[in-house]
């Protein structure tokens, strides 16, 4: 069972369905972590950022629809960001030997590998794909 973690701040941003939106959310990212003070954590969550938001933008969004980008802070420190879209299908990461040699998955295998935990959870329509990052001094499992 999770604990569950309040949260001190929290920021969100809609984006159409359009190849623009992936550097505008990614700028909004980085607004966000200057303004809690975590520009130190910004190139991996910045990537992972673009990772998820170009998931969502080529298998998540229908047409005419948009996703949501979603970061907070719990009180522990804990950083979350979450991608909501509408579309079906779960992301998964590519088998290992694969990986290789797919043209799509290697973002969640570097949202796998840069985030301290990521997920997937349940949204009617579609998902939430989530990463998280615990703070630099706690001692969250990796």
């Amino acid at each position: 069972m999770q604990k569950e973690t309040q949260t001190l701040c929290a920021g969100s941003a809609r984006y159409r369905r359009e190849r623009r939106s992936v550097p505008l959310a990614r700028e909004f990212a980085r607004t966000v972590l200057a303004e809690w003070d975590l520009e130190r954590r910004a190139d991996d969550v910045l990537l992972c950022v673009s990772e998820l938001a170009t998931n969502a933008l080529l298998h998540g969004v229908p047409p005419g629809r948009e996703y949501r980008l979603h970061l907070s802070l719990g009180e522990g420190g804990l950083l979350r960001v979450e991608v909501h879209d509408s579309g079906d299908g779960e992301p998964r990461v590519p088998v290992q030997d694969a990986a290789a040699e797919e043209e799509c998955g290697r973002g969640l295998l570097l949202v796998s590998v840069l985030a301290d935990k990521w997920g997937v959870g349940e949204r009617n329509p579609g998902k939430i794909v989530w990463c998280e990052w615990w703070p630099e001094y706690g001692t969250g499992p990796r």
